[in-house]
């Protein structure tokens, strides 16, 4: 499962091109996050931030992030141009996101990467995963990130159990996928491009690009939109 089957980097992420590889697994780029981040600058000095928006550790802002009256932005973390953080935004360490993304209220991000447009707007949880180019997450959406058990996490593929070396690994979503409001995604769920996940389900494995989950093994085929 190669990134490039998933997602592409846009051009607004192009500085951190060297770390996210086409070629590698999936899973990889995870791991990659926080080397991309590590000798991050901040910015945050040079702009007037609303009383409410707590600063800690490196953080970059473009200049045209909206920003809301309060939340916590932790680094090392790069926001890209036109993201618009909501109230109650959590970010939490060793993120990146790229152009025209929503953080949305009272969300947490955790060592994950978002790319342009992504939008998560109500009451989710994103920890060590990746959203691709427009993916959608409904509201109280929740990408788990860790086994009962604390062990490896496994991506279940069709032909085989993948070993991905990490303990904690949340999901990885292609460009366009949607998953419904309150649903959840299990340690390890891979959505291919376009693929969509219903509301309320407790989702994991692999779903292909342009498919619908409707249940953990009813899965059908979306018609594509040219």
């Amino acid at each position: 499962m190669r990134a490039d089957e998933f997602f592409a980097l846009p051009p607004s992420l192009q500085a951190f091109a060297a770390h996210f590889s086409a070629e590698a697994p999936v899973w990889d780029w995870i791991k990659a996050i926080k080397s991309a981040v590590t000798d991050l600058k901040g910015n945050t000095s040079e702009r007037e931030l609303p009383p409410g928006v707590v600063v800690e550790g490196e953080v970059w802002l473009d200049p045209t992030v909206k920003l809301p009256g309060h939340a916590t932005l932790i680094g090392p973390a790069y926001i890209g141009a036109g993201t618009e953080i909501r109230p109650g935004a959590y970010v939490r360490g060793n993120v990146i996101v790229g152009a025209g993304a929503v953080l949305g209220n009272s969300c947490e991000f955790k060592n994950c990467l978002l790319l342009d447009g992504v939008q998560v707007p109500h009451f989710s949880y994103v920890g060590d995963s990746v959203l691709g180019n427009k993916a959608h997450l409904g509201a109280g959406v929740i990408l788990s990130n860790l086994r009962l058990d604390q062990a490896e996490v496994l991506v279940h593929l069709p032909d085989r159990l993948a070993a991905t070396g990490l303990r904690k690994m949340g999901a990885i979503l292609g460009d366009a996928a949607e998953v419904g409001c309150n649903a959840v995604l299990q340690p390890g769920t891979l959505l291919g491009p376009r693929a969509l996940v219903m509301p309320t389900l407790a989702f994991g494995g692999y779903l292909p690009a342009g498919q619908l989950a409707k249940g953990r093994t009813s899965v059908v085929v979306i018609p594509r939109r040219d």
